[in-house]
């Protein structure tokens, strides 16, 4: 482990200009416009495990993208450890708010990120942090330095609902055993104080169509005679919230856990300057469930937001029509114990009880997942605390997120695993948002962070 500072200096630039190649693949899976990039994407993956020393590396297909599979076998006697990631990217859209283009790397400097921070669609979610990982694979495996059994599974469809990394995993239980799985797909509260995520958040991802007329109307020759599938929508969607920022359906909250003070207290306990985070988002007001404190109300209490909207004429100038249809996308994030298939069926139908007459509703569900908590007196988290501990210098604080990964909590029930997720970005990265970007110190010092992991991990594992 001396070497290690110096490994990652010599090759720093090389670190740096092997992930701007990945960066530069426009991985999206939700377009099927860019499904060739998406598999250019998995063959990009497994050549750099092969080159970073994986013994074992095979592209497995599924019914959609390929989840590439790489293992190193040093004992059966070691622990085995398993790191997942995913290649895959959100769409970049709207390009109008990129400083740059998406998948034309660049690298900034600013005052947070003085070793400047490369821009680019996937540079922090999460191409940029599982690539710390095969980089911490490198080194170990040129010194010949690993204390476990490593596999990797780094899979193309996180961002769409991983339906078909469920079914690879339910296949593939023998093969995937371990114990522990390891993931970097979060961030910390600041480079200078470090965290552990302990919880996620669980999601229920909806579309709603209303259709009212059988074509677009005139609005000066109906308006007022018909029902405006736009107006309601509207309404429909305004009546999801009450006046404390509430949501209504019935039964929503019927499983959500209400912590104690004792647990709200710890949590208020993490730096926080509410003024730096309105400063940073431009906003002059906090807005949300009355009650809680901004960290509460994006960590461990569920939401329902609409993440778009559209219908009738958007085009340049006027078009004087009632819309036959309109269309949104409604998520929700829920909170350990709230189950995303009922909360689903609880928005549909609600969604469609509210509907007034003169209007038809049609609800899809798209995708979901279960929360996540985990404990932090289990061996992974003590060994990712100690390994944080010996490259930042601090003990990290856990802390719960607002974000999901819907295929942790499956990761527990089918391969009975606990799950450490020990991201290295920040919330100032703007992940699923323009200009996303991800420090070069924060992409070292996870290579740097890793190994130790392992070798603390073997240690506790005795």
């Amino acid at each position: 482990m001396d070497s290690l500072k110096n490994y990652i200096e010599t090759n720093k630039e090389r670190f740096i200009s092997e992930l701007i190649e990945l960066l530069k693949i426009p991985s999206i899976s939700a377009d099927s416009a860019f499904a060739q990039d998406v598999v250019d994407a998995a063959q990009t993956v497994a050549k750099a495990l092969e080159n970073a020393g994986c013994a074992h590396v095979e592209i497995c297909e599924t019914s959609g993208y390929p989840i590439v599979y790489g293992e190193l076998n040093v004992d059966p006697a070691l622990p085995t450890v398993l790191v997942y990631g995913h290649y895959d990217v959100q769409p970049p859209d709207p390009l109008e708010l990129w400083e740059s283009p998406p998948f034309e790397p660049v690298i900034k400097k600013d005052s947070l990120h003085p070793d400047g921070a490369i821009y680019a669609r996937g540079a922090s979610d999460d191409k940029g942090q599982f690539y710390m990982h095969i980089k911490a694979l490198e080194y170990m495996t040129a010194q010949n330095i690993l204390p476990c059994n490593l596999k990797f599974m780094i899979e193309g469809e996180e961002e769409v609902g991983s339906n078909n990394l469920s079914t690879f995993v339910k296949a593939n239980r023998e093969k995937l055993a371990n114990d522990v799985i390891l993931i970097s797909d979060t961030g910390m509260i600041a480079n200078d104080v470090p965290s552990i995520t302990t919880g996620l958040r669980g999601l229920s991802y909806m579309e709603v169509e209303v259709i009212g007329p059988n074509r677009d109307l005139h609005s000066g020759l109906y308006g007022g005679a018909v029902a405006n599938p736009i107006n309601i929508l509207i309404k429909m969607i305004s009546s999801l919230h009450d006046e404390n920022n509430r949501i209504t359906i019935p039964g929503f909250y019927d499983k959500v856990e209400d912590l104690s003070e004792e647990e709200r207290a710890e949590m208020a306990k993490a730096p926080f300057n509410l003024e730096e985070y309105k400063s940073a988002l431009d906003i002059d007001a906090v807005y949300g469930e009355k009650g809680y404190s901004t960290n509460e109300r994006n960590s461990i209490r569920p939401t329902l937001d609409v993440n778009g909207i559209w219908g009738g004429y958007t085009g340049e100038g006027a078009k004087t029509v009632i819309a036959s249809k309109a269309y949104a996308k409604i998520s929700m994030r829920l909170v350990p114990h709230q189950d995303w298939e009922e909360i689903s069926d609880l928005f549909t139908s609600h969604f469609k009880s509210i509907a007034p007459e003169g209007v038809k509703v049609k609800v899809t569900k798209h995708h979901g997942g279960q929360g996540y908590v985990t404990p932090i007196d289990n061996i992974g988290y003590r060994a990712a605390s100690k390994a944080i501990e010996t490259t930042f210098g601090k003990t990290p604080v856990p802390q719960r997120t607002g974000g999901s990964i819907p295929i942790v909590a499956l990761f527990e029930e089918e391969l009975e695993s606990k799950t450490i997720l020990m991201g290295f970005g920040l919330d100032s990265n703007a992940i699923h948002s323009p200009n996303e970007h991800y420090g070069i110190w924060n992409y070292l010092k996870g290579i740097e962070t890793i190994p130790y992991f392992y070798k603390y991990f073997a240690e506790l594992s005795q």
